[in-house]
């Protein structure tokens, strides 16, 4: 099958980082077409999906959720974050040696992701995926890190003849660059979801949520998307 250089696939949360990437494929690098995958994968912050479909369609994507609630029992012994699991702590509750790797981390889940966005891509002949990690300002995961990225692109390296690379644009940048780039793109922040517990607001307190409310406050905007008063 024929390379599609232009085209590209974006892994779309719903959240800050893979909305704004999303909008930045499209509209400063001009890819098209583009593939916006979402997953369900038994995550707390479900509503997350919603926003992804908003932003897909304001981006000019084509749009998949891909059904992996399957893994939320298997994984919910191992990950704060999905439904099921232990409960999801407060950033102030996390000891220092927690935050290299916190309650909230989902085993493997880029590497699962990622193997799975690269095999679309390779059967829709496209070479380039997308995908929104960050370089977490108060705490951090191994598969959002340079290092990874590097490992990741090396093995489909491996690849005999349609090659795929991942693409990681903020992977060392602070949260607050990528405020300041969807202000730019004109990313509709109101529409993305970023809070671990998903409730009927953000909470304000878990991980998330104090670093999306630093990043607003850092680049001197108010977060149209309110956390709760409790």
């Amino acid at each position: 099958m024929a390379g599609n250089d232009m085209g590209a696939v974006v892994l779309l949360s719903g959240g800050m980082d893979s909305s704004v990437l999303l909008h930045y494929a499209a509209r400063r690098l001009g890819r098209a077409p583009i593939h916006a995958i979402s997953y369900h994968y038994g995550q707390r912050h479900l509503r997350e999906l919603a926003c992804a479909r908003f932003q897909a369609v304001a981006a000019g994507a084509e749009h998949r959720i891909i059904d992996l609630s399957f893994l939320g029992p298997l994984l919910a012994p191992g990950s704060a974050l999905i439904a099921g699991g232990a409960d999801v702590p407060d950033l102030e509750e996390l000891a220092p040696e927690q935050l290299a790797q916190p309650p909230t981390y989902v085993p493997n889940r880029n590497m699962m992701l990622l193997s799975m966005a690269a095999a679309y891509a390779e059967a829709q002949g496209v070479r380039d995926v997308f995908y929104g990690a960050q370089a977490q300002d108060e705490y951090g995961y191994w598969d959002c890190t340079a290092a990874f990225l590097e490992r990741i692109n090396a093995v489909l390296a491996l690849n005999r003849k349609d090659a795929v690379r991942v693409h990681a644009p903020f992977v060392s940048k602070p949260k607050v660059e990528t405020v300041r780039l969807g202000l730019e793109l004109g990313v509709d922040f109101a529409q993305t979801w970023s809070c671990y517990r998903g409730g009927a607001r953000p909470c304000g307190a878990c991980p998330t949520c104090v670093e999306r409310n630093n990043a607003f406050e850092a680049a001197g905007v108010s977060d149209p998307l309110p956390a709760s008063q409790s």
